[in-house]
């Protein structure tokens, strides 16, 4: 079913437009498909006189006989029950449709032909299975010949009229048709995921030029506080909020998709590695951030469908004081949540920031993995090029056969290889099975069996890559947002209808 909205300047214009519309609705008749429909036998019966005639002129024993019809009545029964799966199969596809024309969402589906159609509609009505109305519109024709065919004068102030009129395909005739003006919200975000968004690649231009701040006179008297009590111009932040950093953690979601399939194919070991990667993964959007996200109400939440990564991402400020975030994230085969407490401490030259909260992955499969992250501390916040480091120990917990340890090394001054991260897989006897090493702003390799070398004289030449991080967008700003960060908090045309206006 199709709706047309049609708009004109004058009650003339429109009963003219109404009159060509009923004229070209003769040329198709609205004939209901549910009519005139053979019933079918309900089961299938085979006889096997012939084939025990045939066989016993041929002087085969009685007993053999027997046998053979015994077979070929069990293969008849299984077939029968595939014919039977197959027709409730075309029976939820056809419901699936009718409920989609419904709601007047057009299927995406392949398209079924009208004899194929009826003809499943036979065999399905003889199974006693699912029930099909016929077409109904939800205007009738005669209401729409009473209208009143009056002119309006040149004098008069110019109207607009819309004229709905609903017209069949010769395709589907099953369920009612409704206007697009009662689709709920859900299904204009439905049709909103299916379409492809063209995401935005680099931030607007500021409206006016930010005022730079010291930030040393404005923390100099909270050396050794915690600074998310303490209030900072607006120039120390970032154009994100904390809501939104938390699904900065899902930009390279797709080492979970990858992992749910090497689960499901049997392998473990890469899911667990897999897992690993995408702990590691989440720092490296902190590379050259030296601003701070913006601090979210109490009770503010943050939505992101990124249909194109095929996650639903939801966020909100669940405590004030302390400041905790919760997060939730559902992908293909996967589920993630997790709460952040970040406590901050400033020692005069560094920030010290230590995450208490415990991040949760859990598989379709039911075999889940859960971590918590390493501290974070940012350097040289009087004198110097300010840089951040993480370091510590993350310990991933699987509740089966593998677990993982990883071990972010601490930025020494005159460090010439910094940001490393190396670690291990071990089963649940404590063995060994896979070393990890790489860079937590670059990328991650693994290579098989505990390899005893030290860290730094790890090479990726025999290695495996699990994770490389995605090179940063040209159009740089002070912010040095990644190119998923940009997109966090864009305003796409499908959503902009769902904003509360501005009072």
């Amino acid at each position: 079913m199709k709706t047309l909205h049609l708009r004109t300047d004058s009650r003339k214009d429109r009963v003219e437009w109404i009159q060509a519309l009923l004229s070209t609705r003769g040329l198709y008749p609205l004939q209901p498909s549910c009519d005139h429909l053979s019933l079918a036998p309900t089961e299938i019966n085979v006889s096997t006189e012939r084939l025990k005639k045939r066989l016993l002129e041929e002087g085969t024993d009685q007993n053999l006989v027997k046998e053979c019809e015994q077979i070929m009545l069990s293969e008849c029964s299984q077939v029968q029950g595939q014919l039977e799966l197959l027709c409730r199969e075309r029976s939820n596809l056809l419901d699936t449709i009718c409920q989609l024309e419904a709601a007047n969402i057009e299927p995406v589906t392949s398209a079924i032909h009208v004899g194929e159609y009826s003809l499943t509609k036979n065999v399905l009505s003889s199974l006693g299975r699912g029930k099909y109305s016929e077409y109904s519109t939800t205007e009738s024709s005669d209401d729409i010949e009473k209208l009143e065919m009056e002119e309006v004068s040149d004098g008069d102030e110019i109207s607009y009229y819309d004229t709905r009129e609903y017209f069949s395909e010769p395709g589907f005739r099953c369920g009612s048709t409704r206007d697009t003006e009662n689709i709920q919200p859900e299904e204009v975000i439905h049709n909103h995921r299916q379409s492809q968004l063209v995401r935005r690649r680099k931030l607007p231009e500021p409206v006016e030029k930010e005022k730079s701040a010291s930030l040393w006179s404005m923390i100099k008297d909270n050396v050794g506080k915690d600074l998310t009590r303490v209030c900072l111009p607006v120039y120390f932040n970032e154009p994100i909020s904390s809501l939104q950093k938390c699904c900065e953690d899902l930009e390279y979601s797709y080492l979970l998709d990858q992992a749910y399939e090497n689960g499901k194919s049997g392998n473990g070991l890469l899911r667990a590695l897999k897992v690993a990667a995408f702990a590691v993964s989440g720092y490296a959007s902190s590379e050259g951030r030296h601003c701070k996200p913006f601090n979210p109400l109490l009770g503010e939440t943050y939505e992101a469908d990124l249909p194109e990564k095929g996650i639903r991402f939801f966020s909100e400020k669940v405590s004030h004081h302390p400041t905790v975030i919760a997060c939730h994230c559902k992908g293909r085969g996967w589920k993630f949540w997790a709460d952040s407490n970040i406590r901050s401490k400033f020692w005069g030259r560094s920030i010290q920031l230590d995450p208490a909260g415990v991040l949760t992955l859990e598989f379709d499969d039911g075999e889940i993995f859960q971590w918590s992250k390493v501290t974070t501390t940012i350097y040289n916040l009087i004198l110097g090029k300010i840089y951040c480091d993480h370091h510590g120990n993350m310990d991933i917990r699987g509740n089966r056969q593998y677990s993982c340890r990883l071990k972010f090394k601490e930025q020494a001054i005159l460090d010439r290889n910094p940001h490393q991260v190396h670690g291990f897989v071990e089963d649940v006897t404590g063995k060994k099975v896979a070393t990890l090493f790489g860079k937590w702003d670059d990328s991650m390799y693994y290579v098989n069996g505990d390899v005893n070398v030290k860290p730094k004289d790890f090479t990726s030449s025999n290695a495996s890559l699990l994770w490389k991080r995605t090179m940063p967008p040209t159009n740089l700003t002070r912010y040095n947002l990644t190119s998923f960060a940009i997109t966090l908090n864009e305003l796409t045309p499908g959503l902009k209808p769902f904003l509360i206006p501005c009072v």
